[in-house]
């Protein structure tokens, strides 16, 4: 499996290397009429013609030469006395960039600038045309031009530069702290509630908590099914994004309230107060007679999740609504869904890691466009009519003051699906440690692989300057991780099946002995036999020789076999 990772990532390193280099730089524009104060916009430009300095201090100013009225396509595009020392502004189409910038650098430009009303793309050619040309091209956006000939008049001039920017944004600690502390302690309680959930039955004393927490385990077929509406749902997101994105919404809304009240509801479960029921009635869910503080938390959750929706395109805080639903969203999918064995475990991740990888490196060469369908669905097309975010990430805005922040998206992200998918892994090692009592070592290396993992996908994104399937590190970061220290502890084998939750363990204290119990102060005779024979032993005791006790009314689970629901018989071991 190592083998075959390194060669996927040789592979999309390659792919990478196919792809027209491109930086973002700033056009730095001041008034040739005497206004102090300047501004940056963002351009696209590609080093290969020609490198754009670091610091603005070094940069000449020339002056901006608006020929937007003309392609420079030929030579009669050209004005008389040519652009001598000069930025032209010109616009885009009929002709090659290569066309443009060598009339340009021919007739004396130091610079060139192609105006675009569509999205920015790299500014292209091959190896001779880049030797030809010595100034540098880039694009700049048709909205752009409008605001600096609003703000300064057409009697402009410029500078291009390309600042440093730093080389890990601090908006990443918080992610990842963010993203390990999710999948950390959504798979401590997942695996910590699935054991007890088997152990005892919760006397709850309200209608609507009576129901107790199923968890959903996830077979082969429901994996393969699962995958396969991911692929169509980001396929039909890639071409009908604007009407789907209000549904995936609405679902987000809904999903994300249901995850926070079952996060907080244990802790209010716990409150003095608010204890009374409401009265009886015959209203949908209130018929059963719910406490009021629980009715007031689903309010508060319902009240949240809608006041993220109203807001939730305000940049300056509706980014901590969103991961604060978004975290309680993992933490809730992490307790209700299952996976029974680490053989589904390793079918679910290698899926979805060939999956992302597809849809990140392979798509670019599909689309017309030339984009990854991925990264353009989780940032949003560029030709969007609403503008809207798919609200399925955990976002940070950016924290450094560089002026390249004008350019790419002010905000980083990473999906749900990078916490979920190893989290599942996570919360599966949480519970066969806790079933074969090994202090909880599968849980911590698996925690501990998946922050390194995530630590190498922030640095392949440094690296790269470009978005990461972060499946792409988590995936084998994780995998190879629990399955070495399986062989270690020599128990692969019940690792991978999950035979290991059969593992005959000692009672716990508090599980009463099944059948009734003779009084301790009373001396019970065993039963005369033959000279010659061995006692008999009553079936019941022969039941409670083999098999551990198992709590009152929960007999269900003491005499299934190792294969039976999905190999996670109920065993007694320590508490979570």
């Amino acid at each position: 499996m190592a083998a075959a990772a390194l060669a996927r990532l040789a592979a999309a390193l390659l792919l990478l290397s196919a792809q027209v280099a491109s930086e973002y730089g700033m056009l730095h524009v001041v008034s040739e009429s005497g206004v102090p104060k300047g501004k940056d916009y963002c351009i696209l430009y590609n080093p290969q013609w020609a490198h754009l300095p670091h610091d603005l201090s070094k940069v000449s100013f020339l002056q901006l030469r608006d020929w937007t009225s003309s392609l420079l396509c030929s030579l009669s595009d050209l004005p008389a006395g040519g652009f001598s020392n000069q930025i032209p502004l010109v616009a885009r189409g009929n002709c090659t960039f290569y066309e443009k910038v060598r009339l340009a650098q021919g007739s004396g430009a130091r610079g060139l600038l192609v105006v675009s009303k569509e999205k920015l793309v790299p500014p292209g050619g091959n190896k001779t045309q880049y030797e030809e040309i010595g100034i540098p091209v880039a694009l700049l956006s048709h909205k752009d031009v409008l605001d600096i000939f609003r703000s300064f008049g057409h009697a402009v001039r410029v500078a291009l530069y390309a600042p440093s920017e730093p080389v890990l944004d601090y908006n990443m600690v918080i992610i990842f702290v963010m993203a390990v502390g999710t999948v950390a302690l959504g798979g401590y309680w997942a695996g910590s509630h699935d054991v007890k959930r088997r152990y005892m039955k919760h006397k709850r004393d309200d209608g609507l908590e009576k129901q107790e927490d199923e968890a959903v385990d996830l077979t082969p077929v429901m994996i393969c099914v699962f995958v396969v509406m991911c692929c169509l749902m980001l396929v039909l997101l890639y071409f009908f994004y604007d009407h789907l994105v209000h549904v995936v919404i609405a679902i987000f809304c809904l999903a994300s309230s249901t995850g926070l009240y079952s996060c907080l509801a244990p802790c209010i479960r716990r409150l003095p107060f608010c204890r009374c029921r409401v009265p009886d009635n015959s209203l949908p869910y209130l018929h059963k007679r719910p406490q009021v503080h629980m009715l007031l938390l689903a309010l508060l959750c319902i009240a949240v999740s809608v006041v993220w929706g109203i807001f939730r395109n305000e940049d300056q805080w509706a980014w901590v609504l969103q991961d604060t639903l978004g975290i309680a969203f993992c933490l809730y999918m992490l307790k209700t869904i299952r996976l029974p064995t680490f053989k589904a475990c390793t079918l679910l991740l290698v899926v979805l890691f060939v999956y992302d990888v597809f849809f990140v490196f392979i798509t670019p060469f599909l689309t017309k466009s030339g984009n990854s369908i991925m990264v353009e669905v989780a940032t949003g097309p560029a030709d969007s009519a609403t503008r809207e975010k798919l609200p399925m990430v955990l976002k940070v805005p950016r924290l450094n003051a560089s002026p390249l922040a004008l350019c790419d998206r002010p905000f980083s992200l990473l999906g749900f699906g990078d916490i979920l998918v190893p989290g599942l892994l996570v919360a599966y090692c949480h519970r066969f440690d806790i079933q074969v009592q090994s202090s909880r070592i599968y849980f911590m290396a698996s925690t501990i692989a998946y922050g390194l993992g995530l630590l190498v996908t922030f640095a392949a994104l440094v690296f790269m300057q470009r978005g990461q399937p972060a499946l792409l590190y988590l995936v084998p970061c994780t995998l190879l991780t629990s399955c070495a220290v399986a062989l270690w502890r020599r128990e692969l084998g019940a690792f991978w099946t999950g035979s290991g939750f059969a593992k005959d363990l000692s009672p716990p204290p508090w599980a009463p002995a099944e059948g009734p119990q003779p009084p301790k102060d009373v001396d019970v005779p065993p039963p005369q036999q033959p000279a010659g024979e061995e006692p008999a032993q009553s079936p019941l005791s022969a039941k409670q020789s083999l098999e551990p006790a198992t709590p009152e009314k929960d007999t269900s689970l003491a005499g299934s076999s190792p294969k039976s629901a999905g190999g996670d018989q109920a065993q007694p071991g320590t508490s979570a």
